[in-house]
């Protein structure tokens, strides 16, 4: 007999997963699903057939049709439209030699725009010391601060706006030294130069603080101004395009960094970074692979599931994520002419990880694994192998080839077992040896 979670079990993984992710915990809503017998019936938009019904048979009318199509349908009604780069970006470089002599770390400040007001984000380099590069780097975004990615006392710690927490760590929304690691498990970073990557790392709220009002701080409310408008447009950007944005901000830099071997940038991302990275690595196709860890609804879960988290949750807890377009497929799935599959067919023919943790039943890991097999099609148009299974593999059994997938134990996180495979995923399709 399924075990259907009582109300307190629901609360306990909200609170759970604000935790883990920096969010205000959000009251357990009554309407969440964990049963399998009752995710409705549903149909997937078809992947390769064009809104006028016309099917798309080969790779060329991919690139040149259905792509930009798909696309344009989830900047209208997910995402919304964010602004093109900025013309001049003023770059400050700080370096030094770290961790005991085995990474340069760089800390970049890039003052993305040249007005006095503009913002700007400080990205955080490590590269492995004694030459040898260029290197391929990850790339991703942290959620308190660069400091938080590694003890290492030479990196700043942000001034910006960061979530207050329990443990008195951050006050008065500014962290302190005692943030300093905090979230060091999660980046791996002794490990990933170990095995010959750079690391590379943004603090989210650089971007836009994580809250409703948080972009009159950020570069929403920057370019807001610059367009001399006083609201956003139904189809206007949410804090998650703002955030893939800044992403791409960081991707302009690396490609003048000649540490860094641009043709090998992979983008990452837990939980609604996980949301975050997909999105950049659909719009910026020099984003060599993209990694969802975690990401859920809105993410790589399939969104006519119902399963855990869904649209209304979202647009209710976190109202400033997707664009006001979203709002309108609040208990409304079958009607959004998108879903998430579609999302990950977009990275095609690059190679994209989806991966899941067994008890985080909220981001949906089957509505993941489906979404990710659902995807196949568009990879075959390029004569790419996805998944190359037709179920759900069991927990801590990775499989996919240009698509890829596993389900490991555990909750709702990033772990030493998560990079594990996405370093060896990694070394696979860039042709390195260990």
């Amino acid at each position: 007999m399924k075990h259907i979670p009582h109300i307190s079990e629901v609360a306990a993984c909200l609170t759970a997963f604000a935790v883990l992710t920096g969010a205000p915990a959000a009251a357990a809503p009554a309407d969440v699903n964990y049963d399998e017998s009752k995710v409705p019936a549903y149909t997937l938009p078809d992947l390769l057939k064009m809104s006028d019904g016309s099917p798309v048979s080969d790779a060329r009318s991919w690139r040149e049709k259905r792509r930009p199509e798909i696309l344009e349908l989830f900047r209208t009604h997910v995402h919304g439209r964010s602004p093109a780069a900025p013309p001049r970006v003023k770059t400050t470089v700080h370096e030094g030699v770290a961790l005991d002599g085995k990474a340069i770390r760089r800390q970049v400040r890039l003052v993305l725009g040249d007005k006095p007001d503009c913002p700007t984000m400080d990205l955080l380099i490590y590269l492995p010391a004694g030459g040898g590069g260029p290197w391929p780097v990850f790339l991703g975004m942290n959620f308190g601060g660069n400091q938080t990615v590694h003890d290492d006392p030479g990196i700043e710690i942000t001034s910006r706006w960061v979530r207050n927490d329990q443990t008195g760590a951050v006050t008065n929304n500014r962290a302190s030294e005692k943030t300093r690691g905090s979230q060091a498990s999660r980046w791996q970073i002794e490990k990933v130069l170990a095995r010959g990557y750079a690391t590379a790392t943004i603090y989210y709220g650089d971007l836009e603080p994580d809250f409703a009002e948080g972009w009159k701080m950020g570069v929403r409310g920057y370019y807001l101004k610059l367009a001399d408008k006083q609201d956003f447009a139904d189809d206007d950007w949410g804090a998650i395009g703002a955030w893939a944005w800044g992403l791409s901000r960081a991707m302009d830099y690396l490609a003048t960094d000649k540490d860094i071997d641009a043709s090998k940038v992979v983008v990452h991302g837990h939980s609604r970074l996980g949301k975050t990275a997909l999105w950049a690595g659909a719009q910026d196709e020099r984003f060599a692979i993209v990694i969802s860890n975690d990401s859920g609804e809105g993410g790589a879960a399939i969104s006519r599931r119902r399963f855990g988290e869904n649209i209304a949750h979202l647009n209710k807890n976190f109202p400033h994520w997707f664009c006001r377009n979203y709002r309108r497929y609040s208990d409304n799935e079958t009607a959004l002419p998108v879903d998430m599959h579609m999302l990950i067919a977009l990275m095609a023919p690059r190679p994209v990880y989806v991966a899941s943790a067994e008890e985080d039943r909220w981001a949906d890991p089957k509505g993941e694994f489906l979404a990710a097999k659902h995807a196949e099609p568009a990879y075959r148009l390029f004569g790419k192998a996805g998944l190359g299974v037709e179920d759900m593999p069991p927990v801590n059994h990775p499989v996919g080839d240009a698509i890829a997938y596993h389900i490991r134990t555990g909750k709702h996180d990033i772990t030493e077992y998560d990079w594990e495979q996405y370093l060896n995923f990694a070394d696979r399709h860039f042709g390195r040896k260990r």
